[in-house]
């Protein structure tokens, strides 16, 4: 199967933990910029590591990376990407989120208009049509710019990773579970005769973590993603990996 690079993205000070998690998982060239954990996989390891990465915040496959300093060559970069590989003919691809910082390219809603121009042109060559209604999978975009390097990416996770599925009453916690999580893998507790302590834990969030982390349970084991309906990735993918 094709190798393609994934992206995992990170709070802020968090990445040298995704990076460790990326490495016990077994994924190779990993890499660590700031906010994010690159690696190289197959579109099997999406499941893998939607389903099993605690500290990271969302799961990207990356499309491309290039530098833009007008529109033209935006489109035209963007337009190089093979996007008929992961979105089908009836495939919803907005452009949901842009980033743009010490970039001559600043404008966001510029930005994805253009993506989005770009996407439709490449996808006519590959569907013959005209019109594509977008009322199947969802394919959501993400561009990031920094110094006139775009980051061309499409989210696997749909709602952040932090978003387990345990809770049933969904309140906002004070704490991420995400952060929750890597307070405990950097206090290196694993469980055993080792007891943990939060005196002041509220509704649970580090504990709960901590408890997985014990019992060895997947954090994304019980919740669902949005690449779950992409038909490249087959549903046995998803049974095994759980």
């Amino acid at each position: 199967m094709e190798n393609i690079t994934l992206i995992a993205s990170s709070t802020m000070g968090l990445e040298s933990i995704v990076r460790d998690e990326c490495v016990e998982l077994g994924f190779k060239n990993v890499k660590t910029f700031n906010g994010r954990v690159e690696f190289d996989g197959t579109v099997r390891d999406i499941p893998k590591a939607n389903i099993h990465l605690r500290c990271a915040d969302r799961v990207f496959v990356k499309m491309g990376e290039f530098k833009a300093f007008t529109f033209d060559e935006l489109f035209r970069n963007i337009k190089k990407i093979d996007w008929q590989n992961y979105i089908p003919e009836n495939g919803e691809f907005p452009v949901s989120w842009v980033s743009s910082v010490k970039s001559k390219l600043f404008s966001k809603s510029d930005i994805q208009r253009i993506t989005k121009k770009a996407i439709v042109e490449k996808l006519k060559e590959k569907y013959k049509k005209e019109y594509f209604y977008e009322d199947g999978p969802r394919y959501a975009i993400k561009i990031q710019a920094h110094n006139d390097v775009f980051i061309v990416m499409i989210d696997t996770s749909g709602e952040g990773l932090h978003k387990r599925g345990y809770r049933a009453i969904k309140n906002e916690a004070p704490i991420k579970e995400t952060m929750a999580a890597a307070l405990v893998k950097l206090s290196r507790w694993k469980g055993g005769e080792r007891p943990l302590v939060d005196p002041m834990c509220g509704t649970g969030t580090i504990l709960i973590e901590a408890a997985m982390i014990a019992r060895n349970i997947a954090p994304g084991a019980n919740r669902n993603f949005v690449s779950e309906g992409w038909s490249i990735i087959p549903e046995n993918d998803w049974i095994e990996v759980r």
